[in-house]
Parts: structure tokens; C-alpha cells; sequence
């Protein structure tokens, strides 16, 4: 889990990540925007700010620059704030100079990447706050937008929980239908493991288990990590009790901001939460334009 928790300590582009945002321009212009092409004649220059409207976590800065970028290279772009800085109304984030057309073009798009990521960061702050009581790690899931896997855990990390697997690539985790396939616990760990030794990987294998029979099944076949799906408080506590650090202990299952603090004082190391990414309000950001 440590090499998946250290992961985008700082924002980094990458292909994927830059044709994401190309496509969301595209899908917002296409052929130009008519009204500013109607109203404008193209000479004209003006300065407009990014303000927050509610207090949060700013997230999704260098995105924010890139979008600009990409629709008119010539834009002067100042941020007044970083990744991670705490922001409250009426805080001026970015400013950017240059032709109205092109910060009229790009707007919208800007604005959703950077109210979507911010507002990932800002739940996922209020998330450490409580773990950080209790000495709990809080992760993410793979429940993200489709397409934009990289800047949500980015977000999440920027607020301060952490990352869980990124894809299905670069963890094990055995799940109710991997058992069923298998047979049971031991053989689908067994096929896990034999899989690791064939392809010389290092990923840790986690498995998810649904009662206290299949805990003790994954307690005998020395996994790193044991996921308990579904359990109450009374029972996670029960569990903690019964692994005694023999391996990491991971809590699952429609945790929410007003359940958490039960299960994070219930003793496991980790705790995922859905909610960290799948139904995130945006922060409310407004971009003004002065000429």
C-alpha cells in the first residue's frame, strides 16, 4: 500500500491528461465560439480573474494554465494561489491576460476542471481531518469520472487521503466474484500468487471478505491486506481483534461523512470511501473579465 499512498505527491502532465482536456475544448468549441466572434472584432485585449465564491481547497491549477494555453499560447497567466492553498470567498485565484475571444473560449472549460478538482480536494480535506483523529488513512476508489482517473486521485491527494489502487494493474484485490470464479479464498490467492511469481510483480494482494468465515480463511493465506465489506462498527472492531496486526485491515462499504467517525475510531488502518470522487459538489469559482 506504501508505493500506491506516495503516488502524484507533485502534478505532472502526460499524454492522457493532455488529450483529455483538448478533448473537452473541442467538445465546448468546435467550429469557434459564434457569440464572441458576433461581438468582438479580435483585437481586443481585456484581464479576467478566477474568484472563489465559497471557502475549500484550490485544485487543479497547472490545468487550469494548460487549458489556456492551449487555446491561445500568447495568454499572460498569474496564479495567485497553489495546489492545496485553503481558499474562502472572495479570494482572486487566477488572472490571465490576453484576447477576449480566447478567455471566452476557454472559460468554461477551465472552470469546470478547476471547480471539479477542487471540489474533490475540498471533500477529501475534510475526510483527512477526521482520520487524522483517529490515526486511519483515508483512500479513494476507482469510482471516477471515466477518462479522468489521473486529476480526481490527484485531487484527493491535494486534499490529503490517500490513493488506493490506481487501475486494475498495480494491485491484487479479490473481490465476491473473483472468489466465486475461484472456488473460494485460498484458491483464488493461490492463482494470485502463482500469477505475481510468473510475471515477477511486487503488488501486494487484498482480499475482500464479507463475514468472520472468510476472514479466517484470508488470515491463513498470508495476505498483506484483508478488506472487510460491509461490516458494522461492533464487528470491524471484532476483526481488529481477531487479524491482532497479523495484516492491514481495510473497512469498505457506503462509509460516509456521517458515519466515519465510528468506523475510523474502530481501529483499522485503512478506511475507503467512495464518496471521495463519485458525487463530489464542484467548488463554486467564478470567472470575470474587466476590460
Amino acid at each position: 500500500m506504501k508505493a500506491l499512498r506516495n503516488f502524484m505527491t507533485q502534478f505532472k502532465f502526460n499524454s492522457e491528461t493532455e488529450n483529455l482536456i483538448r478533448a473537452a475544448l473541442e467538445e465546448d468549441l468546435r467550429s469557434g465560439d459564434i457569440t464572441s466572434e458576433a461581438i468582438f472584432g479580435g483585437q481586443e485585449e481585456a484581464t479576467a480573474t478566477m474568484t472563489a465564491k465559497e471557502e475549500g481547497i484550490v485544485c487543479g491549477i497547472p490545468v487550469v494554465q494548460k487549458v489556456f494555453e492551449i487555446v491561445n499560447s500568447g495568454i499572460s497567466f498569474h496564479s495567485h494561489v497553489k495546489d492545496g492553498d485553503k481558499v474562502k470567498r472572495p479570494d482572486v485565484l487566477i488572472s490571465v491576460t490576453g484576447s477576449v475571444r480566447s478567455l471566452l473560449a476557454a472559460e468554461r472549460t477551465a472552470l469546470n476542471f478547476l471547480q471539479r478538482m477542487s471540489g474533490v480536494a475540498t471533500v477529501a480535506g475534510k475526510y483527512r481531518e477526521i482520520g487524522d483523529k483517529y490515526g486511519v488513512k483515508i483512500l479513494d476508489t476507482r469510482k471516477t469520472i471515466p477518462g479522468f482517473r489521473y486529476l480526481d486521485k490527484y485531487a484527493v491527494k491535494t486534499g490529503g487521503c490517500e490513493n488506493h489502487r490506481i487501475g486494475l494493474y498495480d494491485m491484487y484485490l479479490i473481490k465476491d466474484n473473483h472468489i466465486k470464479a475461484a472456488g473460494s479464498i485460498t484458491a483464488a490467492v493461490d492463482d494470485c500468487k502463482k500469477h505475481r511469481a510468473r510475471k515477477n510483480l511486487s503488488s501486494k494482494i487484498e482480499v475482500e471478505v464479507s463475514d468472520f468465515d472468510q476472514l479466517a480463511e484470508a488470515l491463513r493465506n498470508n495476505v498483506e491486506v484483508i478488506m472487510l465489506d460491509n461490516f458494522s462498527v461492533e464487528n470491524v472492531r471484532k476483526a481488529v481483534s481477531i487479524v491482532n496486526k497479523a495484516c492491514k485491515i481495510e473497512i469498505s462499504g457506503g462509509i460516509n461523512i456521517n458515519t466515519i467517525n465510528d468506523y475510523a475510531a474502530a481501529g483499522a488502518d485503512f478506511i475507503s470511501v467512495g464518496a471521495l470522487t463519485h458525487s463530489v459538489k464542484a467548488l463554486d469559482i467564478s470567472m470575470n473579465i474587466e476590460f
